[in-house]
């Protein structure tokens, strides 16, 4: 008898500690405009982690994900109530511009990492295709608390170097960072426009799960521009055109057409100004998440400072 409870309090103690996710905690500082002198811009980042699999997601995405899924629920009291107490304590935050609107999702041990966005109301993602070839150096820090060593990589047309601590035992860091013997806990670009520094480690019994979309679209990283852009003109051609829409032309500049507001093009413009060519590509305008979902700051200057130039 006494075997068999120590068995089941182990076993129990297994999916109890299977159960929980390690959320890693990064401050993130972006420069918005790598052309004119601007303030660096802050937002915290998050590096949810259980077993095998990781979600890297920001603060504010999280939050507004969070209420979305607790108002779809609403006919069930107690979302209602998780929803309203959401709404009440995080609606500031949520509402806060944020850089990252986007998510990564990673298969830790394969060393698969897939970028996940959405326009115009539909979810589209892609796996990257680009391992990262890191070198380690011998260069050995204090970093954010823990003892680091120095790795370097070229990714995206920039310059990275990173501080992975093998106290944590994670092959995982925040964006699409991986692969090295330790978890990340300092990450910067050479020229100082992205900063990831690791402040906290907390444990979360029920963390936020990204529900899976059965209609994502599935895309390349190369053809994930086009593709937005394909999303956009569909959804504009399925969409009821407001009265007073004159046949022959759109007036860009009044407000949103074709009832896209918050689904496309509003306030008359799209991703600052431009937009797509007529073959169905875009002049590089389109920022990294879902694309016109009202003004923001840091969107607008992402095609001015992307984290990836190329």
């Amino acid at each position: 008898m006494k075997k068999k409870l120590i068995v089941f309090f182990l076993l129990l103690l297994v999916t109890i500690t299977y159960g929980q996710t390690e959320r890693y905690i990064y401050e993130t500082s972006v420069n918005p405009d790598s052309i004119n002198l601007v303030s660096m811009k802050h937002e915290r980042t998050f590096l949810d982690i259980k077993g095998d699999k990781s979600l890297f997601i920001s603060e504010s995405k999280l939050i507004k994900d969070s209420l979305m899924s607790a108002f779809r629920h609403e006919d069930k009291e107690d979302h209602k109530m998780k929803g309203k107490d959401l709404q009440k304590v995080s609606i500031k935050k949520a509402s806060e511009p944020a850089f990252f609107e986007n998510y990564i999702i990673k298969n830790i041990p394969q060393h698969q990492v897939y970028y996940y966005d959405r326009v115009a109301g539909r979810e589209i993602y892609y796996q990257e295709d680009r391992p990262l070839k890191w070198e380690i150096t011998d260069a050995k820090e204090n970093q954010n608390g823990y003892p680091a060593q120095k790795a370097v990589t070229n990714f995206g047309g920039r310059v990275w170097t990173a501080w992975f601590t093998k106290d944590i035992n994670i092959s995982d860091g925040p964006y699409k960072f991986s692969g090295l013997p330790g978890l990340i806990v300092k990450l910067e670009d050479e020229n100082g426009d992205y900063k990831f520094d690791l402040v906290k480690k907390i444990k979360i019994q029920n963390a936020f799960e990204k529900p899976v979309d059965p209609n994502a679209k599935q895309s390349t990283r190369v053809a994930f521009n086009g593709d937005k852009a394909a999303l956009m003109l569909e959804t504009g051609k399925n969409r009821r055109l407001p009265e007073g829409y004159e046949k022959g032309g759109m007036n860009f500049g009044g407000k949103g057409h074709g009832g896209m507001r918050g689904g496309g093009m509003g306030e008359g413009r799209m991703n600052g100004g431009r937009g797509m060519r007529p073959d169905g590509s875009n002049d590089g305008a389109f920022p990294m998440h879902d694309a016109g979902l009202g003004s923001n700051p840091l969107k607008n200057n992402e095609s001015q400072n992307p984290i990836e130039l190329k």
